[in-house]
């Protein structure tokens, strides 16, 4: 893609990643893709480059620089936020603009010596400061924990765009169109964004409210993030649905249930079709994840949510799962809290899956409302106890 006006004097010159398979070595992508947002500002006296782009597409972002200025000619280097994402392209950047200030936080210096062995030509920009282009004003407000403690994000004052850097992005390769109203597919990069943000976001849903909180009074005509689509037809929309998704960690998450299973032969698997059928007679909305198959990136999102978990896995050598045991810790690493939990599954010569349910709920703080093992395969009998523990589940949501 070729450099594409923000607005007037402001450059998108960002790249796609469609090669990466695992974002932060963790979340797949391979798919889906993303894209490294960056951004020129021409300012008539002064060139300011914010954010920065992987090692891997160096020569990529080099060009689409070269599109609005020559690369030589850049007097600043923003850089909000530390992460490799963000600035593994610096060094060569560097050596093509070595006149170029870097500007960041206090904490963001501190990292460049220890990412990029950078101790100079480095300004630590405080609360507020601004930065003047000459037709264009930087200013620079702190957003530590947004995901990273030195995080900032960059406001330009005259068109009033903000820099959002992580905040309000999301994965997802912009296909063609980079803004929200040419962007036939607005549902797609919302869920794109709702799953960036379970997966990368969601531990620090204070600090994300706190930041809204403190740019609330501040006109915004386009939010220009990182990752995924630049909003400026509606910029409100993406601030509200982080806002929303934000709250769901203080204020509780909506009704729903996500029943997460795996089966070894089976027999829990024929039991998770009478369950869900319990739960679609008592009304409540229902997603269905198998966990040997579904990477846990895309059940985070609805784990985080609905406030209702059924799990239906089967004892495996006196313990729960692995599988299972394996997406129920990343949901306590994520500090999914306060759930209702309903556990069902098979066992052949002894159970022992509940116990460690039991075990993982009281980590969690999830309340445990069922918890139910049948041995071997079910019959009749034990497929309509399934279905009633799913009604009876749903039901008291």
């Amino acid at each position: 893609m070729t450099a594409i006006q923000v607005k007037p004097g402001i450059y998108w010159i960002g790249v796609n990643d469609r090669t990466t398979d695992l974002f932060e070595g963790l979340w797949p992508i391979t798919s889906e893709g993303i894209s490294y947002n960056s951004y020129v500002v021409k300012g008539g006296e002064k060139n300011a480059l914010i954010d920065m782009a992987k090692d891997i597409k160096s020569n990529a972002l080099i060009d689409q620089i070269a599109e609005v200025v020559d690369p030589a000619d850049l007097d600043y280097i923003v850089i909000n936020h530390m992460e490799p994402d963000h600035t593994g392209v610096l060094r060569g950047i560097r050596r093509i603009a070595p006149k170029a200030t870097l500007l960041c936080t206090r904490r963001a210096e501190e990292m460049l010596a220890h990412y990029y062995q950078i101790t100079e030509g480095v300004h630590v920009v405080g609360e507020g400061e601004t930065v003047d282009l000459g037709s264009h004003t930087l200013k620079f407000v702190m957003a530590p924990m947004v995901h990273w403690p030195e995080t900032m994000v960059t406001y330009e004052t005259t068109q009033q765009v903000l820099f959002s850097c992580d905040a309000f992005g999301g994965y997802g390769a912009l296909q063609g169109a980079v803004f929200d109203d040419q962007c036939r597919a607005l549902p797609y990069y919302e869920e794109q964004a709702l799953r960036y943000y379970a997966n990368i976001v969601a531990l620090f849903a204070k600090p994300v409210l706190k930041a809204i909180d403190k740019l609330k009074d501040v006109p915004v005509s386009v939010v220009a993030p990182s990752h995924g689509l630049i909003w400026r037809q509606n910029p409100g929309r993406i601030v509200e649905l982080y806002q929303k998704w934000a709250n769901y960690a203080i204020e509780g998450p909506e009704v729903g249930v996500t029943l997460l299973y795996g089966t070894m032969y089976g027999n829990t698997e024929m039991m998770v079709e009478a369950v869900a059928a319990g739960v679609a007679r008592a009304g409540v909305p229902l997603q269905i994840y198998d966990v040997r198959h579904i990477h846990v990136s895309y059940i985070l999102s609805s784990l985080y949510t609905r406030n209702g978990v059924l799990v239906g896995a089967p004892t495996y050598e006196g313990e729960l799962f692995p599988p299972m045991a394996h997406v129920l810790d990343m949901a306590a690493r994520k500090r999914i809290q306060n759930r209702k939990l309903a556990y069902f599954g098979s066992f052949g010569w002894s159970g022992g899956a509940r116990r460690e349910i039991a075990e993982l709920a009281e980590k969690l703080k999830w309340d445990v409302t069922d918890s139910w093992e049948f041995q071997g395969g079910p019959v009749r009998e034990t497929l309509a106890q399934g279905e009633e523990l799913g009604f009876r589940f749903a039901s008291a949501l």
